[in-house]
């Protein structure tokens, strides 16, 4: 269906942006993958929950926008009235509600991070991207959103809230770069964020995280160059090959079209990332399952626009 209020599929495709969902599940698989324990059915639940705050936070960032995109992206479902507004933040409403009810599912422990989660994003969207703390705000979902998994496996963060600072820095950079997307952005914001890649990729690359792989009622714990190890480094170089150059060629050149590439570029980086993350966890089944999602998130990027 077409026409004033009657948003079809595709509005909705476009309004949730759903080729970004694939960034999200390697969120709590690289944050279970630092504590001890395996993922189970309480990891589906707590996906889930990600999932549904993830697609609230588009909603409601399109209803927050719907003036500043009338004027600069008048072809949004919100402004070309294909999807309105009051019908956007009741999903918004519902998807948050259902993705703390998931969270709730998965344990005490999962809610616990969950509500947080959902405040940042809220607290985002209708304000705080507007002003400096925006990027420090987005990292913080990240980070919370990994700290989910870890959360939900075994009921406490600590271990994981080193990768949740190394994806809250490739958040934070990604940020800072999208504020200004529509108008262009400036050579150092992306040169910034290159800079940014290059040492999250080395750091993957050469650190000595801490690996500990249960295999049935054994646990096998080591440090540095592990099983895992080849696998950790491909894919920190996937993650610098899918960032780096998007971030080059919009510092070379920060017009509008090549600044959204470099945001569409570091959304879709997030995937391998937070495979490299997995991997340098000691937990290489979920460093591939979440590194699958990349081909599949390129692929639907094609069609609907990430940002």
């Amino acid at each position: 269906m077409t026409g004033e209020g009657r948003g079809g599929v595709s509005a909705w495709v476009e309004l949730l942006r759903l080729p970004a969902l694939f960034t999200v599940p390697g969120d709590v698989l690289a944050g279970a993958a630092t504590v001890p324990g395996r993922p189970g059915p309480r990891t589906l639940w707590a996906i889930s929950s990600s999932l549904c705050l993830y697609e609230a936070g588009m909603a409601l960032n399109d209803w927050a926008d719907r003036a500043e995109d009338a004027a600069e992206r008048p072809h949004r479902p919100l402004p070309s009235g294909r999807i309105r507004p009051a019908t956007a933040l009741t999903a918004a409403c519902a998807l948050t509600a259902t993705g703390l009810a998931l969270a709730a599912r998965a344990g005490r422990p999962a809610l616990a991070v969950a509500t947080p989660l959902a405040a940042t994003v809220w607290a985002y969207d209708l304000g705080l991207k507007r002003t400096q703390a925006g990027p420090a705000a987005m990292a913080t979902a990240r980070a919370l959103d990994l700290l989910l998994g870890a959360a939900t496996t075994s009921g406490g963060v600590r271990p994981a809230l080193s990768s949740a600072a190394l994806l809250g820095t490739h958040t934070l950079a990604l940020t800072t770069v999208s504020r200004h997307e529509t108008q262009g952005g400036s050579p150092l914001t992306a040169l910034t964020a290159l800079a940014s890649t290059g040492a999250l990729a080395l750091g993957l690359g050469r650190g000595s995280g801490h690996a500990q792989v249960t295999l049935g009622a054994q646990q096998l714990s080591g440090t540095g160059r592990g099983p895992a190890y080849p696998l950790r480094v491909a894919l920190a170089l996937a993650y610098a090959a899918t960032a780096a150059r998007p971030y080059l060629h919009a510092a070379l050149n920060p017009s509008p079209p090549l600044t959204q590439r470099a945001v569409s570029g570091g959304i879709r980086a997030t995937i391998p990332l937070q495979a490299a993350l997995s991997a340098r966890a000691g937990a290489p089944a979920s460093a591939l399952i979440t590194a699958a999602l990349a081909p599949l998130a390129a692929r639907f990027a094609r069609k609907v626009s990430l940002t």
